[in-house]
């Protein structure tokens, strides 16, 4: 594994257009993962996309700017650890708040006060490596993915495609997921407050269904067996012969169901 770094600096007589916003030194990182492995980004404020690559190698790329914090004071961080790689972006730490960290999963600490400093990440994810995208301001992406592939956010949509399973939750923000395996090994949910949810699935389903908006409207392909009440806003009941736990969740927005076409 390897990674390099290439400077971009401003020449005297660009001093005003440097100003408005600020750059600072990209990165890159290229490495071998084998299939089952999970590529992972955690980033704060910037995007996240993901594509498919057509090498066996994962390349990550990362662009910072800013228009009033030092973008050099956020550095790059690479994990490596037997599930994968994981590679974030630290801000600096701030006075009475725990360290930050990059760690994979859940673990890490990730904490920023007055640094706008953006960072935009861009993942190119060989056949059969796993893709997970976290951020908080921003958007999380991934297209034609050959891997199971997981994106959150906080303040911003979630987007995904994949052969394989997916995983999805934002909070400000609409969720539009596509999967091409059904076979969750437990529970799962696909949440937001703000936004519209649109899950898409192969036409054999089995699953136990909650669905839920307070401000919108559900919609389902697939044949519903509704258990308890019935409403058009909440939704209890078992698709196929049932199984896992599926549950969809917003407050404003709408929920649809949909069979891949």
């Amino acid at each position: 594994m390897r990674r390099s770094f290439t400077s971009v600096g401003c020449a005297a007589v660009a001093v005003l257009v440097c100003a408005l916003p600020s750059f600072a030194q990209d990165f890159t990182w290229r490495g071998q993962l084998s299939p089952g492995q999970t590529i992972e980004i955690k980033g704060v404020n910037g995007d996240i996309r993901a594509t498919p690559s057509n090498t066996n190698e994962v390349e990550v790329t990362a662009a910072k700017s800013s228009r009033r914090s030092n973008p050099a004071d956020v550095r790059i961080e690479v994990v490596p650890h037997a599930g994968g790689v994981t590679i974030c972006a630290v801000y600096p730490d701030v006075a009475g708040q725990e360290p930050n960290r990059c760690e994979p999963g859940p673990g890490g600490h990730s904490h920023t006060k007055n640094n706008d400093v953006a960072v935009r990440f861009s993942v190119r994810v060989p056949s059969g490596v796993a893709f997970v995208g976290r951020t908080v301001n921003g958007g999380v992406e991934a297209d034609a993915m050959q891997g199971d592939a997981e994106g959150y956010s906080v303040n911003g949509s979630v987007r995904l495609a994949t052969s394989g399973l997916v995983r999805a939750g934002t909070v400000n923000g609409s969720i539009a997921a596509s999967a091409g395996r059904v076979d969750w090994n437990d529970a799962t949910s696909f949440k937001t407050v703000n936004g519209d949810i649109t899950l898409t699935v192969p036409p054999v389903l089995n699953a136990e269904l909650r669905a839920e908006t307070v401000n919108g409207s559900i919609d389902s392909d697939f044949p519903v067996t509704v258990t308890g009440q019935f409403s058009p806003r909440r939704m209890r009941g078992t698709i196929g012969s049932g199984g896992q736990e599926l549950s969809l969740s917003t407050v404003n927005g709408s929920i649809r169901l949909q069979k891949t076409r």
